[in-house]
């Protein structure tokens, strides 16, 4: 029988654009400000008063032919036997060759320890009547208030300064049986996560269905996220 191989559909028919995958995203994998694992391209096309308007999801492509891993010096980037793109932090230089190689543009770099206003923010919004972020997290006794100690079972739960860090299809979930963060926020169950190398999973029923597509074809990197349908598009 043939190992597992995880990936995602997005069927962008039933997205409506409300960008809470990014939101869970973020809350799930305790993100620095400016980092989105899970993002999207809007697209705006046409001349007032005929403005079109379309939302596009995005996240790490966790690539057959990824050229992240295929360019890191130290091996820090790997795939993982189930498909995943993942990355060793205790191998990582800092170099950022992977950052630089990725297509997708998915990948962050810590140049400074993340969540700086949350550890050195001493001023109140209301002084007298609000409190600091320090003493939130004093408060709430976690690095930032919405920490999810969770993604601490496989990944460091906030990553350190001098190393990448990027979508990993929620690993610490899926090693649980649980759905990745972003699927189960979709309030329009446009995302769709399984083996693909199962023929009754979710994802693979998708593809059996409609003609799916991939982002930067041209590229070569054999993503294993594919999108299907056409994003419904808004006028403006």
């Amino acid at each position: 029988m043939a190992k597992k191989k995880y990936g995602m559909v997005i069927d962008l028919q039933r997205c409506v654009g409300c960008a809470a995958c990014d939101l869970a995203c973020k809350v799930e994998n305790n993100t620095p400000d400016g980092f989105a694992w899970s993002n999207h391209i809007i697209e705006t096309s046409g001349k007032f008063p005929d403005v079109r308007y379309r939302y596009i999801p995005t996240l790490c492509n966790h690539c057959d032919n990824a050229p992240c891993v295929q360019n890191c010096p130290t091996t820090a980037m790997f795939k993982s036997e189930e498909g995943l793109t993942l990355h060793d932090p205790d191998k990582c230089i800092g170099c950022r060759s992977c950052q630089v190689a990725c297509p997708y543009n998915v990948i962050y770099f810590n140049e400074d320890a993340p969540h700086h206003r949350y550890r050195e923010n001493d001023d109140p919004a209301i002084p007298g009547g609000s409190s600091t972020g320090r003493e939130v997290c004093e408060q709430v006794g976690a690095p930032i208030p919405y920490y999810n100690p969770d993604r601490a079972t496989t990944y460091d739960g906030i990553r350190p300064k001098g190393i990448v860090e990027k979508c990993t299809f929620c690993d610490h979930r899926v090693a649980n049986g649980e759905l990745p963060a972003c699927v189960v926020a979709c309030p329009a169950d446009a995302r769709m996560f399984g083996d693909l190398n199962d023929p009754n999973s979710a994802p693979s029923r998708a593809m059996a269905n409609y003609v799916p597509k991939i982002l930067k074809r041209e590229k070569g990197t054999e993503p294993n996220v594919y999108y299907v349908r056409e994003y419904a598009e808004r006028r403006i």
